[in-house]
């Protein structure tokens, strides 16, 4: 066998000198056989569960979770509330009307005459009421909109000012003077049946959000109650697990 660098060198040095003792002898041995460093090998550790330990979790998570579901049906029931009370407060004090079912059959709206003569204090009113409005308004400016008369009417203007710096006869004047009125006329009447319009879409928007959130809030609640029946299951069949184990032992 061939010895390795460090065993030729303790030997070669072992010839020139003998050990002078047993204990000098001990130690060139013990430099030779010197073990190797000792590796700290890894511990698996187990975790059993049991199935008390197990149904215990579960019990405490639905418990948090029954909670959770009732609180934030709570908060989506107060805000199914306080739309509806808001959007009713602010449509009634309104004072809007639908016309009599005759007008409105006249008109040609008799999708409308289950409104007629009703007061809008609903959003499904609110939303009804601003069709009606928005029929109005395509009668007026020949369909449109009151950002659209912009420029209708300052060219009116403009022209009136023209006739009169070129002298123009006064009938000329006059007639481009009424063309201007029409215009100003229509485009104040568009901007307030535009502005009346999206308040009452506002309005129904709100109102529908509000119900959502009240359907919303009745699955909270019942998904609530579903969880609370599954927690009082699990304490039971925790139980009576405990009581089997005792019974065993």
């Amino acid at each position: 066998m061939r010895a390795t660098p460090a065993r030729r060198r303790i030997v070669s040095e072992g010839r020139g000198l003998e050990p002078r003792s047993e204990g000098d002898r001990a130690m060139s041995t013990i430099a030779v056989n010197a073990p190797a460093a000792a590796t700290a090998t890894p511990v698996d550790t187990e975790v059993h569960l049991t199935r008390r330990g197990i149904d215990k979790t579960l019990v405490a998570l639905g418990g948090v979770f029954a909670i959770v579901l009732f609180i934030a049906g709570g908060l989506l029931m107060w805000g199914h509330n306080f739309s509806s009370d808001y959007v009713h407060k602010e449509l009634a004090s309104q004072n809007i009307s639908f016309p009599a079912a005759a007008e409105l059959t006249t008109e040609g709206r008799t999708d409308l005459v289950q409104f007629a003569g009703q007061q809008v204090t609903t959003g499904s009113q609110a939303q009804a009421y601003a069709s009606f409005i928005n029929g109005h308004l395509q009668n007026i400016g020949g369909g449109k909109t009151y950002a659209d008369l912009g420029a209708v009417q300052t060219e009116a203007k403009n022209a009136v000012q023209a006739a009169k710096d070129q002298g123009q006869p006064q009938a000329t004047i006059d007639d481009l003077q009424t063309k201007l009125t029409t215009v100003t006329t229509q485009r104040d009447t568009l901007f307030k049946g535009e502005t009346l319009r999206g308040l009452l879409l506002s309005a129904y928007a709100w109102s529908t959000i509000g119900r959502i959130a009240g359907i919303a809030a009745w699955v909270s609640f019942g998904a609530g109650v579903v969880m609370v029946v599954l927690v009082v299951l699990g304490i039971v069949h925790e139980r009576r697990l405990g009581r089997k184990a005792v019974a065993k032992a």
